[in-house]
């Protein structure tokens, strides 16, 4: 029978405890000092195994990197979207933002915060990590690729093993179903070029900011017929998924914007762009110092999206390799026309689906006639001097009117007067009276008519000016060669006696002015 009488004393309770927690801590001194971190964690894995069967031994963790390479990583892009509309009061830290034009606030994650979710009764947990990875940083052009620590993101998905495959093959693509879905429906295009902002700097070669151009193909003050045909070849192209595919072509379509400065190219890009819902990529090729930059460049682009190389024939020498040579050298490093075109359509461009590369110029009679060619720049557009059509469509939106008694003087100055959408659109803006606006704009082209005529009068002037000196010089050059008494000198002194003074003096005052 139970006895109080046999249970130790307390004093030797206590004495048991001394001895057990000083041999624990020096057990635990010895595991500390002479067994390997790794070992450890190991030997700590088994034998939670043994006494802990339901611990998350049983449990496995998917890493979700935002850069697989230079490319975004898709899934990881997916699950940031999708993880927005799972977010419950349990959740301490968020991030809120928003950008200008944007209906509503944006809200995620913070770094360290999980989030729970359910799938067909599998309970998932989300953790967004960060940590620092020493590399080369591309992005500092100034350091020789020096090694440089970089934060990357990443998402960890952790659940019990025996769900692997449906993770796998129903829930992660659910995820990516989902977060498209989302996506096109609060679409924001945005505008990245090379480098980062402060509000995305999550990694990779290319920072961004949302576009909030207003251009749209209504307000293009191009031709109509122009307008139509652009429209139709960009529906065409974007259905037209399995139709690359069958013929063995990169799903790519490539512009060309040539016409004078003033004339509309960067809208038209922004109207293609937010026609589309395509992201736009602006790349300077005055920053790119070897082939190896394009390359990477392209990678890390994504799909749907529009890749802008501006003014092409201002930002390197790619002019025709009849007067250049093919390599145009910087003070450090090499960048080769044969680069430039490996990148718009050799191996390196079929990295990628949905994409279109558009190259502005306003000399287009300076590129090189292999950039010129269908595959690389496909359609060419010229963007021309102000039209009476285009004017109307600036008359309907600056002004609000379809129709003025003014229209009919300056549709016929139009058609003789040389002047860009951009001029005739600051003169509109500077009036809220249609009728003192459409004054401005008559006085302009009286202007610039009158200052064009002048300059024809001009050029005729020294044209014939020229003619006079050549036909002079011709006449003293024949007398040198004959003596007094032959024709040609008897002939001259006829011309002379009749009305050579005033001539001579005439051309050669004009040859004075020549010269």
């Amino acid at each position: 029978m139970f006895s109080l009488k046999s249970l130790p004393s307390t004093s030797a309770v206590f004495s048991a405890y001394a001895s057990l927690a000083a041999f624990m801590m020096l057990v635990q001194s010895i595991f500390n000092q002479f067994i390997p971190h790794q070992l450890q964690v190991y030997l700590l894995s088994i034998f939670q195994g043994f006494f802990i069967p339901h611990s998350s031994s049983n449990n496995i963790t998917i890493i979700i990197e935002e850069y697989e390479g230079y490319s975004i990583n898709q899934v990881y892009e997916a699950s940031e979207i999708y993880l927005r509309t799972k977010i419950d009061p349990s959740v301490e830290r968020l991030k809120v933002s928003k950008a200008p034009r944007e209906k509503t606030l944006q809200v995620t994650v913070e770094k360290g915060q999980e989030i729970i979710d359910i799938f067909q009764g599998v309970q998932l947990k989300w953790k967004l990590m960060t940590y620092e990875n020493e590399k080369c940083d591309p992005n500092n052009r100034h350091s020789n690729y020096q090694q440089t620590q970089i934060e990357r993101r990443a998402f960890e998905l952790s659940f019990q093993k025996k769900y692997k495959e449906t993770v796998m093959s129903s829930y992660l693509p659910y995820v990516l179903d989902k977060s498209k879905a989302l996506k096109e429906h609060n679409k924001v295009v945005k505008l990245y070029t090379y480098g980062h902002f402060a509000e995305d700097s999550g990694g990779g070669p290319w920072g961004s900011i949302n576009l909030d151009h207003p251009s749209t193909f209504d307000t293009l003050a191009i031709e109509s017929e122009l307008k139509k045909t652009l429209i139709n070849d960009l529906d065409r192209f974007v259905r037209r998924k399995e139709y690359y595919k069958r013929v063995g072509k990169a799903w790519k379509r490539g512009y060309l914007l040539f016409g004078p400065p003033g004339t509309g190219k960067s809208s038209l890009v922004a109207a293609m762009a937010n026609y589309l819902k395509f992201d736009i990529y602006d790349l300077e090729l005055s920053n790119i110092h070897a082939n190896s930059d394009l390359k990477r460049l392209l990678v890390s682009t994504a799909n749907r999206s529009i890749l802008v190389i501006e003014d092409i024939d201002c930002s390197v020498e790619i002019q025709d390799r009849g007067y250049h040579d093919d390599t145009f050298i910087t003070s450090r490093n090499k960048f080769t026309l044969s680069g430039l075109l490996n990148f718009i359509d050799g191996l390196w461009s079929s990295c990628g689906d949905e994409r279109i590369i558009v190259f502005t110029t306003n000399h287009k009679d300076k590129l090189d006639s292999a950039l010129l060619r269908p595959g690389r720049m496909d359609m060419h557009i010229h963007m021309s001097y102000c039209s009476f059509c285009g004017f109307k469509l600036l008359a309907s939106n600056y002004l609000g009117i379809q129709d003025h008694q003014l229209f009919g003087q300056i549709e016929g100055l139009l058609e003789s007067v040389e002047i860009t959408p951009a001029e005739v659109a600051e003169e509109l803006m500077k009036d809220d009276d249609s009728q003192v606006a459409l004054q401005m704009i008559v006085q302009l082209l009286l202007q610039k008519k009158t200052e064009r005529d002048a300059m024809d009068q001009d050029k005729e002037v020294e044209c014939n000016g020229q003619s006079l000196c050549r036909i002079n010089t011709n006449i003293e050059q024949s007398i040198q060669d004959d003596d007094e008494n032959s024709p040609v000198w008897t002939a001259y002194v006829s011309q002379v006696e009749d009305n050579q003074a005033s001539t001579k003096a005439s051309a050669h005052a004009i040859c004075d002015v020549v010269n």
